[in-house]
């Protein structure tokens, strides 16, 4: 990748551009050149009230007006360390007093400085009025010189940008640093072509930068943030395209054989596969059989058959003379796969055994939690090719699995994987070649959000299920509604009294752990919603109390977290497919791929806390067999909160695609190309993939034809330079998010 010849200024330390306190403040955010700090975009902005009279303002009013300082005081404060320092000023007319309660002396130097008799200011702010003199006043008021020309009059009502702030950090420090940085607009990178600016009928960089930090009207942010906007969708956009032109220059295993294995599995199957699941396997058997690596995601609601399709394809590779391996995030899961393949194969994944099929494989099983000798075996299977299919956590990436020719790898809950995870795994294909792979999600990513996120994959949309389910019904459970927690209760005693099984799910093991946070949840203006939450329950006590409600007397209750041996895990496990458990108490730990089809009641205690794919994950254990499920998100917040109109709007959604769409609204869309999965807006700076699909689109045709014409970006070192950034704390070579 070309790497960026640096920009005389754009590059420059904030340093050598602004005073000491302006460069810290900056450095507080990560911003320490220019070209960040003319994209450090405010968190909103504030319109002045119009300008004024001050003999037409009234207590209790916001205003604006244009006014000469005519005298200054100043008097230490009576009741603890400072100084007041009170200005009179007036417009003419009338006169009134601003006033400034001040901690430190520098700051009332500072004032002085820029408020000294005869200046001309305009000031905003919310008239009071003085206890003590029963005069009129404004309590520290924004202001700022007044030059009494038709510009000037246009800039004293101008939006105020309004940045984000931490301790200690004043708001005029921010503004005034920013100020600065415009001066040095035209020097900045441009990592969009100025023709494609121009096409698209954007503002130029330097016109767009000033109206984002310095704007006169409303209109200039607009047009100064359409630009950031498309330039983070056209840089993202052209990650995406590099990835795939280097995609098309690397060889891979050809996983072309039609084989035995395949023909037998499809004879073996209980059942029929449904349109939709031959369509989507013959997709990405299309696509396998390609001499360079194809990146799938295969994403599918709980319970539409992703597994079988995937089983299909490391089948198929298997006939080819390679191995697949199917990366799991979690011990549970990664058993629970192996169980469910050697389960689908029968005798075919039986090689070397009395009743093994003649054109059998051998499918291993890799975890961490291994016995020495178990895992000797796996490897010595996987390193000489006798393991077709390897099924593992994260052991799967140490350096100490080799394999002897891995085709594809197929990653299931890909969100739950850092990108340098499967990195890793496609360094592991035979000498010079790169594996083929297959990322699976049971939460949907709509269509404009997967051109944001995953770009550079093929995302192939399984959207029937097989119908062999009985599907579950979810509602919320407000504990402030003592008669809806008590029937809660009494219908999973009901389910235990038909034989079926519940699931009570909670945030931590035990009650003094710390407990996880609450997602963050947007309110009605767009801003994060404050969610006041009670201590979240623990399994161990949960489990405890539960043994003593009425409604579950009688009631086989076990439990199951993270702090478990592997063995007890899997006992637990063992116990409850037998039925010898009637309610497990359990973290998420079975969130993903636990099938235990007698399981008919889900209860989440603290909903709150567990974020919107989780939700949908956890009310997909239930359901699965002959019996139809139901899922209670127990909350103690009072309906109506933000965060309890969320769950309702999880409760309510039908699917897991309804689901990603409110996933998106509520929390972001996570980082889309570093290590960060998840997290309110914390990669898009400015993109909102609901509100800027077109933009998005745009940006990919504009930056795929730039790739397309320059692989390399030889010719354009500040779109290089940009990427680089962009990837400043990944490796530059992170498989895709």
């Amino acid at each position: 990748m070309a790497r960026r010849r640096e920009s005389a200024r754009g590059s420059m330390p904030l340093s050598e551009l602004l005073e000491r306190r302006e460069s810290r403040a900056m450095a507080s955010f990560g911003v320490r050149d220019l070209d960040t700090m003319m994209r450090f975009a405010p968190r909103r902005y504030t319109t002045p009230a119009p300008l004024r009279s001050l003999h037409e303002v009234h207590e209790g009013e916001e205003m604006s007006a244009i006014v000469s300082v005519l005298t200054l005081r100043e008097r230490r404060m009576r009741s603890r360390q400072g100084t007041i320092l009170e200005v009179d000023v007036s417009d003419a007319v009338e006169e009134i007093t601003l006033t400034f309660f001040l901690a430190k002396q520098h700051l009332v130097d500072w004032h002085r400085k820029h408020l000294q008799v005869g200046a001309h200011i305009v000031v905003h702010g919310i008239v009071s009025r003085n206890k003590h003199t029963d005069q009129p006043q404004i309590t520290h008021p924004a202001y700022e010189a007044y030059e009494d020309t038709p510009e000037g009059r246009l800039r004293a009502q101008r939006p105020l940008p309004v940045y984000p702030l931490r301790k200690n950090i004043a708001q005029r420090t921010m503004r005034s640093a920013t100020e600065k940085g415009v001066e040095f607009a035209d020097s900045l990178a441009r990592p969009v072509p100025e023709e494609i600016v121009a096409a698209r009928g954007l503002a130029p960089l330097p016109q767009a930068v000033t109206g984002v930090h310095l704007p006169t009207t409303v209109q200039d942010t607009r047009e100064g943030m359409a630009h950031l906007v498309f330039e983070e969708a056209f840089v993202l956009q052209a990650i995406f395209a590099q990835r795939r032109a280097l995609d098309a220059r690397t060889p891979a295993p050809v996983l072309g054989a039609e084989g035995p294995l395949q023909g037998a599995f499809e004879q073996r199957l209980p059942f029929e596969l449904t349109a939709g699941q031959r369509e989507i396997g013959d997709g990405i058997i299309e696509r396998v059989r390609r001499e360079h690596p194809t990146s799938v995601l295969l994403q599918g609601d709980v319970g539409s058959g992703k597994t079988v399709i995937a089983l299909r394809a490391m089948l198929r590779a298997v006939d080819s003379g390679h191995q697949a391996a199917l990366l799991a995030p979690t011990e549970v899961l990664a058993e629970q796969h192996h169980r469910t393949v050697t389960g689908l194969l029968g005798d075919l994944a039986r090689a070397g055994q009395l009743d093994g099929h003649a054109d059998a494989t051998r499918v291993r099983l890799l975890t961490g939690s291994q016995k020495t000798s178990e895992r000797r075996a796996t490897l010595l299977d996987v390193t000489s090719g006798e393991a077709g299919i390897v099924i593992g956590t994260h052991a799967l990436l140490t350096e100490s699995v080799e394999f002897a020719s891995l085709g594809l790898v197929v990653v299931d809950e890909q969100h739950r994987f850092g990108v340098d995870h499967r990195r890793r795994l496609r360094t592991k294909g035979p000498a010079g070649t790169s594996p083929h792979v297959v990322v699976m999600t049971a939460t949907p990513i709509p269509r404009t959000a997967a051109l944001a996120t995953v770009g550079d994959l093929d995302v192939l949309t399984l959207r029937e299920s097989p119908g062999r389910r009985a599907g579950v019904t979810s509602f919320v459970v407000p504990e402030t509604l003592r008669n809806w927690e008590t029937r809660m209760w009494a219908r999973a005693g009901e389910e235990i009294a038909a034989s079926r099984q519940v699931f009570v799910v909670c945030a931590r093991i035990d009650e003094t752990d710390e407990a996880p946070p609450a997602p963050a949840v947007l309110d009605a203006d767009g801003q994060v919603a404050e969610t006041r939450l009670e201590e979240a329950r623990g399994v161990t006590a949960t489990a405890e109390r539960l043994a003593l409600r009425p409604e579950l007397a009688g009631a086989r209750i076990g439990v199951l977290h993270g702090r478990m041996a592997a063995e007890e895990k899997q006992r637990t496990m063992d116990s409850v497919l037998a039925g010898e458990i009637d309610l497990l108490v359990s973290t998420t730990v079975i969130e993903v791929g636990v099938d235990v089809p007698n399981a008919s009641v889900m209860i989440v205690l603290d909903a709150e806390r567990f974020g919107v794919s989780q939700l949908h994950q956890l009310r997909g254990r239930v359901g699965r067999g002959e019996h139809a499920g139901i899922a209670f998100l127990d909350t103690r917040l009072a309906p109506g909160s933000p965060a309890f109109t969320r769950l309702d709007g999880i409760a309510g959604a039908a699917d897991g695609f309804a689901l990603a769409e409110l996933d998106l609204q509520v929390r972001g869309a996570g980082d889309l190309v570093g290590e960060e999965q998840s997290g309110l807006q914390r990669t898009l700076r400015y993109l909102d993939v609901i509100r800027d699909a077109r933009v998005i689109e745009q940006a990919r045709e504009d930056a795929f034809a730039v790739i397309a014409a320059d692989p390399d970006l030889d010719g354009h070192p500040d779109l290089s330079g940009a990427i680089d950034n962009r990837l400043r704390d990944a490796d530059p070579d992170v498989e895709r998010s």
